[in-house]
């Protein structure tokens, strides 16, 4: 845990207006400063930052709070790493109080993540000296380009290609990452082999885990690294590093299945898309994108696998709406994945698939009748929505769910 005293320390070394500066241009207005606010869509300013009170408040959607709110709220970062962030701006070092918390953070040491960043620009270099990897992905559709945004790369079909990279390849900082496995006998090997290598990347450009996909037949066909000290599945997403800008753009963002997904969805100009892990939707998953902006799209298949999965998100995502915030639910035809319907009926006809998901209002009855009696919410709000009325708001939690 962060001490209050850290906190408040922090506080009073930061100007506000500085902070928010970073992100969005303020013009002065009297003794406060104003802009279009960056957390809904507006054409006259109603978002104000006061220097006096060190404080911002929108006057259109609500939201305000202090310095380290607006980057929690902009970044989509947690409040540790809001805090983080701030004190590396201003040349603090954050303190942790002894707690399994404070563990974790140690472990998660500035070194890890200079591992993960060499082993990317390892798997990068092997790509353009690999003829099979490149044709693989020209086949998917996609350029070199937008594989460089992305930091694509490919990992050789050998036992021990990293130890190429690595002078001490029994180090114990790479297996800590995830990137080698110790087998028995005190043998090593690389855990990705002859793979498409996706780097995942954390909400500040710093690459935390790896997504393998076989390039032939083979299972599994994707291979995620196992949860460690810089990764875990359940509060990360494939590709909203670089979809953060198009996201709050469009203020919409839509949540795929797959790496690939959303790589070919950016080729064809459709940025603001991003992917679970391996993993169904968490809560925090949906709180990160819900503070991003007002609409989040579910994407997923039109088989069985698919409904369960959009029912696992409803559940995960209803708690946490908010007034003016929305979710709708895609289902595409049962032969067809985000990447292949787009690279076979284009940038126009996919989105007008988006412009036609099925808001949460007209989400089917039984699906409604099976979450209300589930115990989740109070037996008074226990009413399916109907399309004239939308969702009721349960007492504890405010929904909009309009189309």
């Amino acid at each position: 845990m962060i001490p209050k005293s850290f906190i408040q320390d922090l506080l009073n070394r930061l100007d506000i207006v500085d902070v928010v500066e970073r992100y969005v241009p303020l013009k002065k207005a009297g003794a406060n400063y104003v802009a279009c606010c960056p957390f809904h869509n507006e054409k006259s300013p109603s978002f104000t930052v006061s220097q006096s009170k060190q404080f911002y408040h929108c006057f259109g959607c609500g939201a305000h709070g202090t310095a380290i709110g607006f980057v929690m709220e902009h970044a989509g970062l947690g409040y540790v790493d809001a805090i983080e962030e701030l004190a590396r701006s201003v040349n603090l070092e954050v303190p942790h109080e002894r707690s399994a918390a404070g563990e974790h953070h140690q472990k998660a040491a500035p070194d890890l993540y200079e591992v993960m960043q060499t082993a990317t620009r390892y798997y990068r270099e092997q790509l353009k000296i690999s003829p099979r990897a490149i044709d693989y992905l020209k086949k998917r559709g996609l350029s070199g380009e937008i594989a460089a945004k992305f930091g694509i790369g490919y990992a050789p079909d050998a036992w021990q290609n990293l130890a190429a990279v690595f002078a001490d390849y029994q180090s114990e900082v790479l297996s800590e990452t995830g990137l080698v496995i110790s087998g028995d006998e005190g043998k090593r090997y690389d855990r990705f082999r002859d793979r498409i290598m996706f780097p995942i990347v954390n909400v500040r450009g710093q690459v935390i885990g790896f997504g393998g996909r076989v390039l032939d037949k083979g299972e599994p066909k994707y291979l995620n690294s196992p949860e460690t000290p810089l990764f875990e599945k359940g509060r990360e997403l494939y590709g909203l590093f670089q979809a953060q800008k198009a996201i709050r753009g469009e203020q919409r963002v839509l949540v795929v299945e797959g790496y690939m997904d959303v790589v070919a969805l950016a080729q064809h100009g459709v940025e603001y898309a991003v992917a679970t892990l391996g993993t169904a939707t968490t809560p925090y998953h949906v709180q990160k994108l819900l503070r991003l902006c007002e609409h989040v799209v579910f994407c997923f298949d039109g088989d069985k696998a698919g409904q369960r999965a959009a029912w696992r998100a409803l559940e995960n995502a209803l708690p946490y709406l908010q007034d003016g915030k929305r979710i709708s639910f895609l289902f595409l035809p049962v032969e067809h994945d985000p990447d292949s319907f787009i690279r076979e009926f284009g940038k126009a006809a996919f989105e007008q698939r988006i412009q036609e998901a099925m808001p949460l209002s007209t989400y089917p009855r039984q699906s409604w009748k099976r979450y209300m009696t589930s115990g989740r919410l109070r037996a008074s709000s226990q009413n399916p929505p109907s399309k004239k009325q939308g969702a009721r708001r349960p007492r504890h939690s405010a929904v909009c769910c309009s189309a």
